[in-house]
């Protein structure tokens, strides 16, 4: 078995409970481990106050960090605090719901790999009727199976749960380019693949339970092809969305034109509706509109 440090790297949500979760599942297995919890510059003293607790939890500890230094960095902050030889990193917002999800981790093979986890999509469908965020994970809930994230794992590799050795993540960190959200995961896995690393792909989620209001999370969506275009270039190779604006090069100047009539309308409608197909074309039709920004 794995000895392990679990870091949790959060900004303004409480994780109090899932560090409770794991700490109870690491007490049960003959490993040594640490809980290393870092807010990477949190605005809601709230949440600040509430994780503080995880302070007085064994092998436990709170990082508050004064400024926000974006997601690449305060993971790679954390690889670097780590005192284990295995690290598994977590997302804040996530939710342990299997007895044996630490023990699945730290069964597997010791090699020099990294190893995915994957998601499963959780919630109440009838009171997230109207959530966007909500309706747009569970229609593609069907990617984050262990079947499918295996066909190609390196373009499946996501950052919300999974493991590998300290000594990997400090020799390969994440690119402190990406400070804003999306895609800094996209490129670690085509690091990995070009390092002829392994990914393994494994049944073991984490389930994705919170789901922020539609607009922030359209605001969220934004922010990511935002970065997706900024780093179009290097991202090509390893963005399904880019390959497809590919395939559709045809089209874009009519959704260009489309978008900047249509988008203040489609954002209104989006935060009451949650359209799948009118958030499609929002999505594209944004990115397509982002070089004249």
């Amino acid at each position: 078995m794995k000895d392990i440090s679990i870091l949790i790297p959060t900004y303004n949500h409480v994780c109090v409970e899932l560090v409770a979760t794991l700490q109870q599942q690491a007490n049960l297995l003959p490993i040594s481990y640490e809980i290393i919890v870092a807010d990477d510059g949190s605005t809601l003293l709230s949440s600040i106050e509430a994780n503080r607790v995880v302070n007085d939890y064994t092998n436990s500890r709170y990082i508050e960090r004064p400024e926000n230094t974006g997601r690449a960095a305060i993971r790679n902050y954390l690889a670097e605090k780590a005192s284990k030889p295995w690290v598994l990193f977590i997302d804040s917002d996530m939710v342990v719901r299997r007895p044996d999800f630490l023990r699945r981790y730290v069964e597997t093979p010791d090699e020099q790999a990294v190893w995915d986890g994957g998601i499963s999509i959780g919630g109440d469908a009838k009171q997230l009727s109207h959530n966007l965020r909500y309706q747009y994970e569970r229609a593609n809930e069907h990617l984050h199976t262990v079947e499918r994230r295996q066909r190609e794992p390196y373009r499946d590799f996501h950052t919300a749960n999974f493991m590998a050795p300290k000594q990997l993540m400090v020799k390969y960190p994440f690119d402190l380019r990406f400070r804003h959200y999306g895609y800094e995961d996209v490129l670690f896995g085509m690091t990995l693949e070009t390092l002829h690393i392994p990914i393994y792909h494994i049944d073991n989620p984490l389930s994705f339970e919170i789901f922020e209001e539609n607009e922030q999370f359209l605001s969220k969506t934004e922010e990511g092809l935002r970065t997706l275009y900024t780093f179009r270039n290097e991202l090509k190779a390893g963005s399904r969305l880019l390959q497809h604006l590919e395939h559709i090069e045809w089209i874009l100047p009519l959704l260009r034109q489309y978008h900047r009539t249509t988008n203040k309308l489609e954002r209104r409608y989006l935060l009451r509706h949650p359209s799948l197909f009118v958030f499609s074309l929002y999505r594209l039709g944004y990115f397509a509109t982002l070089n004249d920004k």
